[in-house]
């Protein structure tokens, strides 16, 4: 049995060791690629004026690894396509769809490296997908999110001013959807974003993760 334990500490720690490698040569990566030039990877947010919004050429990283789903991220930063309809910062420039297209192996150890960088502030195992009324209602006519976000549905649907969310149950981290509506200033201090702490229930901010988690 005590030989058992020390085999499987062993290996826990070689796996972890054999992360940390990874991750150093992603953010090596990260870094021979120019990928901080646009993107911020330490946090916490330090941004505290309009300006300093502005300054910023993309969006922020230093919680990539609590937003975003690898699968899709590895993929994404081989074959990059918009998020936004517009381009970042503008509420009026289309998206020109210009991100640079990374080798699958830099594309690999740069996804290692993003995904170490975690925040505190995302709880892991709070919310599942789910498609219920209740978030859609509040989706759709309560707040409402559509007013900004296109999302999935039979017709083209939403507003332009935000990141689309077709492809979220793919994209995001359930978890982080709903740390970002509930703790909305820790990740963005100065936004467009409407803080809804205090105006939705907290189950209510469930609902709407869920619902969101549950976009193809």
């Amino acid at each position: 049995m005590r030989i058992a334990v020390i085999v499987l500490i062993g290996t826990v720690l070689a796996m972890l060791t054999t992360a940390s490698v990874r991750a150093a040569a992603g953010e090596q990566a990260f870094s021979a690629n120019k990928c901080g030039e646009c993107h911020v990877t330490q946090g916490p947010a330090q941004e505290k004026t309009i300006a300093d919004q502005l300054a910023k050429k993309g969006p922020e990283l230093w919680y990539a690894g609590s937003k975003f789903q690898q699968p899709w991220l590895e993929q994404w930063l081989q074959d990059p396509k918009p998020i936004r309809p517009l381009k970042y910062n503008s509420l009026s420039e289309e998206n020109p769809g210009d991100h640079p297209k990374l080798a699958a192996g830099d594309a690999a150890s740069i996804t290692e490296y993003l995904m170490s960088l975690t925040s505190a502030d995302v709880e892991v195992g709070v919310i599942k997908p789910k498609k219920n009324p209740k978030g859609r209602l509040i989706f759709v006519k309560k707040m409402p999110c559509s007013g900004c976000h296109q999302f999935p549905g039979k017709k083209f649907k939403g507003g332009r001013s935000a990141p689309s969310l077709h492809g979220a149950g793919k994209r995001l981290n359930p978890d982080w959807i709903y740390a970002y509506l509930k703790k909305t200033r820790v990740f963005k201090p100065i936004r467009m974003m409407p803080i809804f702490d205090g105006i939705l229930r907290d189950k209510d901010m469930k609902s709407v993760a869920a619902y969101v988690a549950s976009f193809k």
